[in-house]
């Protein structure tokens, strides 16, 4: 199935249902790589649709935005309330949250804790101190262990926040 859907101003929305094959491959390799089962996640049997808009794909599950593409990074959507508990986070102070929410990369000085362990690389949910609200999905530049060990530089990427495209478009669908 494949539609034409006009968003916003100029946006044009196209979307279609992945075949059982192709969702099955996307949802295992995803579910490896934050190490966990792709049933405990999506369900059995998921229905998945495809959205492409500009230069995004998001990935409807059972009718929830919970994954998207962009830049050929398949990562989970701050509307992933199953697997955002599961993730690595780290805690930024309340100075940091203005910059994490404008797309700025985390940067070791605003840490003030990290919880969990994981591998460079792996994803990271961005959280405030004051309130631990989710404000970013991150990648991580280093591992745990040298992570909380640093006191200068970038520590994660910044890959989707509060306030991007992607989180606009995902409180209209």
């Amino acid at each position: 199935m494949h539609a034409n859907v006009v968003f916003g101003m100029s946006k044009t929305l196209r979307r279609r249902f992945l075949r059982e094959k192709e969702a099955r491959h996307l949802l295992t390799d995803f579910s490896q790589k934050v190490g966990t089962e792709a049933e405990g996640l999506f369900g059995s049997k998921p229905k998945v649709e495809m959205t492409e808009i500009a230069d995004m794909e998001i990935f409807m599950i059972n009718g929830k935005a919970l994954l998207a593409k962009s830049k050929n990074i398949l990562f989970p959507t701050l509307t992933f309330e199953g697997l955002l508990p599961l993730l690595p986070r780290v805690v930024v102070d309340m100075g940091a949250v203005p910059h994490v929410c404008k797309g700025a990369d985390i940067m070791a000085p605003g840490v003030v804790q990290v919880i969990g362990s994981f591998k460079e690389r792996d994803f990271l949910l961005i959280v405030d101190e004051r309130h631990g609200k989710p404000l970013a999905v991150g990648v991580a530049l280093h591992d745990s262990e040298t992570f909380q060990g640093l006191t200068r530089g970038k520590v994660a990427k910044n890959i989707h926040y509060v306030g991007d495209e992607l989180w606009k478009l995902l409180k209209q669908i």
